[in-house]
């Protein structure tokens, strides 16, 4: 399992545009970005690939990491950074399955599965594929299991990707809160590598109108606002799920500028073994 990260960064991205502050202007120095969240998994015993999410960076972020174009994707939620890129489908793919949870959003009346059907109709090669969380499927050779997480007010999910041949595991925890179900937990423990939402660091929870929930016993918030995981948090469920190695993913340009870069942050094209 080869995994490429193509994009580790938030709705805004980092450099984001029109933005001088000191993160920002560390990235351009150094050379480094952090696009629209999207991860490239490349199954080599069956020379097929899947993709995580459709960023709107798609094309930018195809044709900086040379990787294939996928054999499948999935789309965890609705939010755009996520899922705007799919009209890169358009004269790019032949046919394209895109597989999506079945389960309704009580904020929208639809599953995502269904959104994504109904926004892009008229793209011809797309299949959208309803899939049951937390029940395997078995895509580009790997077992793929969507798993219920919380970003309010959307439903939103994360993965657990194994290869049931080698026994690697990917575990993505979604756009998230760190307030994950049991079950979701259960299904993503052990991973080999995790991705983890990790928008802000806590100390920036002061900033936010809702301020920090999730609260260790020293008082670190977890969760950032109600949506999103802090780099406290997300380091602590890496824990918690015995991670072997933990990449913080889905980063804000707002990291102070001596924090922006550190272990164990992402950036825009790393890539690992499984």
């Amino acid at each position: 399992m080869r995994v490429t990260l193509l994009g580790t960064g938030d709705t805004t991205g980092t450099p984001t545009v029109g933005c001088d502050c000191d993160t920002c202007e560390a990235a351009r120095e150094r050379g480094v970005e952090r696009t629209r969240f999207s991860v490239h998994v490349e199954n080599e015993r069956v020379d097929e690939s899947l993709l995580i999410d459709f960023s709107p960076d798609f094309r930018y972020q195809f044709l900086r990491e040379d990787v294939p174009l996928p054999d499948a994707a999935v789309i965890t939620h609705i939010h755009f950074d996520h899922l705007d890129g799919l009209g890169n489908v358009f004269r790019v793919f032949d046919s394209l399955s895109v597989y999506a949870a079945d389960e309704t959003d009580p904020q929208t009346g639809k599953s995502v599965a269904e959104t994504v059907r109904d926004d892009y109709h008229y793209l011809d090669p797309l299949e959208v594929r309803p899939t049951t969380p937390l029940e395997t499927i078995h895509v580009c050779g790997f077992d793929v299991t969507l798993v219920p997480v919380e970003h309010p007010p959307l439903v939103c999910y994360g993965l657990a990707i194994e290869d049931p041949v080698t026994g690697a595991k990917l575990s993505i925890s979604g756009d998230t809160s760190y307030n994950i179900p049991e079950e979701s937990r259960e299904a993503l423990a052990e991973p080999d590598l995790l991705l983890a939402d990790a928008i802000v660091p806590a100390h920036l929870c002061e900033y936010h109108p809702a301020g920090g929930r999730h609260e260790t016993d020293d008082g670190v918030p977890r969760t950032f606002g109600t949506k999103h995981m802090t780099r406290e948090g997300a380091l602590d469920l890496a824990a918690e799920l015995n991670a072997e190695r933990t990449r913080l993913v889905h980063l804000a340009h707002y990291y102070p500028a001596d924090e922006a870069f550190e272990e164990p942050l992402a950036v825009d094209g790393e890539q690992y073994e499984l």
